[in-house]
């Protein structure tokens, strides 16, 4: 859930930019749909000692920023540029389709989206597309593995924040927080049971009126797995995809040199872009890297700040951690559950991340202190991982 910034040659480097945005998003004149989030995961995609002369395969790399409201960068390994526009231009069509269907805040002529959904709670059923029916089933199912905490049916509750973070951002002297009454009220509505689906006649129907989905937590991580899939079914063999804090690496850098791609975890507390400010590295192959944060979409109510990730217990922004980075194989389980487990105290937090197989995590305390699985520890850079290690 967090953002990105890419340099060609090492992380930092064009960070000025993305720091610009983070500065207009605390500014009250920013556009709503670009003044979504702070950066969360730094890409670490190239080491610029490496001669070109002793790649496999040349390295390319472009960015588009139309989907999710947020920065989508792909990096590719290919034997020509001709091959990796190929992929390019798949890439980013495949996203503006999953990001139209995923979409809760605008209609798309002869599509049916999460809003049309929503638009229809205790009206009808609404036939969907079936990436929409695989997302929701996906969602329930993890709510249900990862102690309820990561609802996708807490639609009613997170528009009143969203709400009064968007109001805040725009005129932060009038900048308050939701009246409990009224967050108390809309949390009468949202019940994941709910929320019915149909899957031999694909459709969708919210049981409540008064409820709706809110599908932030998985579809951007859901939608890159399944783009980073597809991709690899067409031949992509060395490349990564980063949706925003949303990292997914395929294979390993066909570059002749190294065996791991590097993920830059940025540090939370000092978050402006820049390679002096990582927490640490991890060294992946076919993994994904998400990380969730305190540091990510807030705003100010008498000099406290308040940041997006909603507990559903208190109805209040969690606040437990900084931080929580976590590393699997699947790009949507990983973005769920840095929502999950950020929403946990650490002991349940540490044991639900391993109770589950093949899933490590890292969480930044309140303090300042570091907390991580072996696993984790296995592949940070701080430990002594490098990205010359086989995975």
């Amino acid at each position: 859930m967090g953002e990105v910034c890419v340099s060609p040659e090492w992380p930092g480097r064009q960070c000025t930019s993305t720091h610009a945005q983070v500065v207009m998003y605390m500014n009250k004149a920013v556009l709503k749909n670009v003044a979504l989030m702070l950066v969360g995961v730094l890409l670490v995609v190239a080491v610029a000692s490496i001669q070109r002369s002793r790649r496999k395969h040349a390295r390319y790399s472009d960015t588009f920023f139309d989907t999710f409201d947020t920065l989508v960068t792909v990096v590719v390994y290919a034997e020509s540029k001709e091959d990796f526009d190929s992929y390019y231009q798949q890439i980013r069509e495949r996203f503006r389709q999953l990001h139209k269907l995923y979409d809760k805040y605008h209609e798309y002529e002869g599509i049916n989206n999460i809003r049309t959904i929503n638009e229809n709670a205790g009206i009808r059923p609404v036939k969907v597309e079936g990436e929409i029916i695989d997302l929701i089933l996906f969602a329930k199912d993890w709510y249900a593995r990862t102690g309820s905490k990561a609802n996708i049916a807490m639609g009613s509750v997170l528009k009143i924040w969203h709400d009064y973070r968007e109001q805040g951002l725009y005129d932060p002297e009038k900048a308050k927080l939701p009246p409990m009454e009224e967050l108390l009220e809309a949390a009468q509505h949202v019940d994941i049971d709910k929320v019915v689906v149909d899957v031999e006649n694909s459709t969708v129907y919210l049981a409540d009126k008064d409820m709706s989905l809110d599908v932030g937590a998985v579809a951007k991580g859901y939608a890159t797995e399944v783009v980073a899939r597809e991709m690899m079914d067409a031949g992509l063999e060395s490349g990564m995809i980063s949706a925003g804090g949303n990292v997914r690496a395929i294979g390993k850098p066909s570059d002749g040199v190294r065996e791991r791609w590097g993920v830059g975890i940025q540090n939370p507390v000092e978050y402006i872009v820049s390679d002096d400010h990582l927490l640490d590295v991890v060294f992946v192959n076919d993994s994904s890297v998400v990380s969730s944060g305190d540091y990510q979409r807030f705003y100010v109510v008498d000099g406290k700040t308040y940041h997006h990730l909603i507990d559903p217990a208190t109805l209040m922004p969690a606040e437990y951690y900084h931080a929580v980075t976590v590393v699997t194989q699947h790009s949507g389980e990983a973005d769920f559950l840095s929502t999950a487990i950020f929403l946990l105290p650490f002991e349940q937090s540490r044991a639900l991340v391993e109770s589950l197989d093949g899933v490590e995590a890292l969480w930044v305390m309140e303090d300042g202190n570091v907390q991580a699985t072996e696993g984790m520890r296995r592949i940070m850079k701080s430990q002594g991982a490098s990205g010359a290690e086989a995975g």
